[in-house]
């Protein structure tokens, strides 16, 4: 009899045994361990609706995070997506304190149709999401194929603001020199009109009377883009088409501009 071996075999099939143990109690206690919870968080998204657009318009959306009592502030990613439009979205990333431009363009057959914009926001494998809707109405076609002629005319009350931002606000960075995107908006409203003008840094939502002097004023308000949801200043132009006109700061409220205009 092979007594080496025979000790040998027992004390394998004893380490056997331990490993064993080893392995079931180490996959009992991962089993039950707590869990680590991920850090929940919601996202907003303004407006919760557009309610007059039209296709080959440009739909801002704004994005903003919600942590909840377990959320960590770390950024997380922003995506969006919708039938019959193109959807970009900048930045695709954000943290506390940082705003997401969700732009939704609807297509052209879109037109006398409701678009659902779904908004996803994606951290630590945790996501959550946001839907809002946004009307297309009849696409805007004016007369003789001309180009849009009420652009020329918010450009051109825009341009009346800025040197008077630069000479009185200086510390906004507004100047004759600044850039502007330019979006129609509301183009089925009648008596007061709106644009929308998109510098780096800044939203001016531009407003204006359709009436005759003395009261055909123009209204303009200032968001800045990627930290504000809503505007935080306010001006108004007492006439549009007189030579000799005044401008003054004026509240949200008397604006009409505690919300962007959309």
């Amino acid at each position: 009899m092979n007594t080496g071996a025979t000790a040998l075999d027992r004390k394998s099939a004893i380490f056997l045994v331990i490993m064993v143990v080893i392995i079931c109690a180490a996959s009992v206690v991962y089993y039950f361990a707590p869990r680590p919870v991920p850090a929940s968080f919601s996202i907003q998204v303004t407006p919760e609706e557009i309610l007059d657009s039209y296709p080959g318009q440009k739909c801002v959306f704004m994005v903003v995070i919600k942590e909840e009592e377990n959320g960590n502030g770390e950024p997380l990613d922003i995506s969006a997506s919708a039938t019959d439009a193109s959807v970009t979205v900048e930045p695709q990333a954000i943290a506390i304190g940082q705003v997401a431009e969700v732009t939704v363009v609807p297509a052209e057959a879109s037109e006398n149709s409701t678009i659902t914009v779904r908004f996803a926001g994606e951290r630590g494998g945790l996501k959550e999401t946001n839907t809002t809707t946004i009307e297309v109405r009849k696409a805007i076609v004016w007369p003789n194929g001309e180009e849009d002629p009420l652009g020329a005319l918010a450009a051109e009350i825009r341009n009346k603001f800025v040197p008077w931002l630069a000479a009185n606000h200086p510390e906004f960075g507004i100047t004759n020199e600044t850039e502007w995107t330019e979006v129609m908006i509301r183009p089925h409203y009648m008596v007061v009109m709106f644009y929308l003008f998109f510098s780096e840094e800044w939203e001016m939502g531009v407003s204006w009377h359709v009436m005759i002097p003395p009261h055909d004023w123009a209204r303009i308000y200032l968001r800045n883009r990627y930290a504000e949801t809503s505007p935080s200043y306010a001006f108004e132009l007492s006439s549009y088409t007189m030579e000799n006109y005044t401008i003054r700061e004026v509240t949200l409220e008397e604006a009409f501009a505690e919300s962007v205009w959309r």
